[in-house]
């Protein structure tokens, strides 16, 4: 069973790269996957993938309205805990009624707390781990908050007992660092690490071409492209700000370019900030509110001059960071955390404090003064472009769990 009651996002590309490697491989299993109901409207892409083949069985389990009702949110502290413990008993609900022989519960972050309580599963399983965070204390510049210290205290209590757990069979964790220090600290849990899948799309000139003239990009200006959801953990309140410091010269030759869902207050937030901009300095902004299937964001990051990942204190990996790398586009990233550390390494663009509008406008300046491919290494971006491949994710999560059923 592929148990994920999240949406947008990765959530649906993990699950289909997945499907698709099952019936490339003749997978010699069924697999039962429990999503939310809104899942098939939204993952539209992964639906296709299932039923384009049938020679595995593969069911897509919707759970119920009610049950996903009964969630709640994951806004506060306690809403977030209680959703987690219920997430948990619908877990443990279907993986008893589908006799469930081994689970892969692809957002383990949220089983934490149930896990640390002592509540067992019906079945060994398996998780993918996002955000560990007791290891940035080892990267450059790391200055932990009140937060990151309770952060830390917490997850060194939790992960201790989680990783107890016999039930538990392998973690995979997106994080290379933190896979190491569990490792080291933990022997009893088998910690892999598991590539953050990215596909590589050749540009087409003619495409992108169309694509610009549709959006309606001024030639003389270079794109910034804000991609994904456009709320206040990407910075967009940050980078707006950051505009407003520009100079008139500057913005002349800025586009910048949002695209990706958000809720009509955050819409209209947004659009009265962008308004307030336009009355005093020259930007073209456009804004494209609207989830973009998998299949068409690759020309959006190719369009694009810079992409922007001005995240606020953001824990664990980044698809964005994926995606700018696998276009070969140079990003202007926060500093904070994992994201930060991979910017630095990888050599990726501009690395900065996103929490203080100044720095990002030195950067946006940098970037409006000088060829942004300058600001990267593109050998080192394809470099980790391909440690991230559909391929090695698929194929790691596989062989660890069913060698022989492939």
């Amino acid at each position: 069973m592929l148990f994920d009651l999240a949406l947008g996002g990765h959530h649906g590309n993990y699950i289909q790269h997945l499907v698709e490697r099952a019936y490339q491989q003749g997978f010699r299993g069924a697999i039962d996957i429990v999503v939310l109901p809104q899942f098939a409207d939204i993952h539209q892409d992964t639906v296709a993938a299932i039923d384009r083949n049938q020679d595995v069985p593969i069911d897509l389990v919707p759970i119920s309205a009610a049950e996903a009702t009964s969630l709640g949110s994951r806004h506060s502290g306690l809403s977030r805990a209680l959703r987690n413990v219920r997430e948990w008993q619908i877990f443990c609900k279907y993986a008893k009624d589908l006799q469930t022989t081994h689970a892969l519960i692809m957002y383990l972050d949220t089983c934490e707390l149930p896990l640390a309580m002592g509540m067992q599963s019906p079945c060994p399983f398996s998780g993918i781990y996002f955000r560990p965070t007791f290891h940035y204390k080892m990267f450059e510049n790391y200055c932990p908050d009140r937060h990151d210290k309770l952060q830390y205290w917490r997850e060194r209590l939790t992960f201790s007992r989680i990783s107890n757990n016999p039930q538990l069979q392998t973690m995979f964790c997106l994080d290379p660092f933190a896979v190491k220090a569990i490792a080291s600290q933990h022997h009893t849990t088998k910690i892999v690490h598991l590539a953050d899948p990215v596909q590589p799309y050749p540009a087409m000139p003619s495409d992108l071409a169309t694509l610009k003239t549709e959006l309606g990009i001024e030639a003389h200006r270079r794109v910034f492209l804000l991609f994904g959801g456009l709320d206040e953990r990407k910075g967009i309140y940050q980078l707006l700000e950051a505009i407003q410091l520009l100079s008139s010269e500057l913005c002349d030759r800025l586009c910048l370019l949002l695209v990706g869902g958000t809720d009509p207050a955050r819409q209209a937030t947004i659009h009265q900030k962008i308004a307030v901009i336009r009355q005093t300095l020259p930007l073209q902004a456009i804004e494209h509110y609207d989830f973009i299937p998998e299949a068409d964001v690759p020309p959006y990051f190719q369009l694009a001059d810079v992409i922007l990942a001005p995240y606020q204190r953001h824990v664990g990996m980044s698809g964005i960071l994926l995606l700018a790398a696998a276009a070969g586009k140079p990003v202007l990233s926060s500093d904070y955390g994992l994201m930060g550390e991979l910017a630095r390494r990888y050599q990726l663009g501009l690395v900065v404090d996103s929490t203080k509008p100044t720095e990002i406008a030195r950067a946006l300046a940098t970037f409006l003064s000088v060829s942004p491919p300058t600001l990267s290494n593109p050998s080192q971006m394809k470099l980790f472009a391909e440690q991230n491949s559909i391929e090695l994710y698929a194929s790691t999560i596989f062989k660890q769990l069913f060698p022989d059923l492939l």
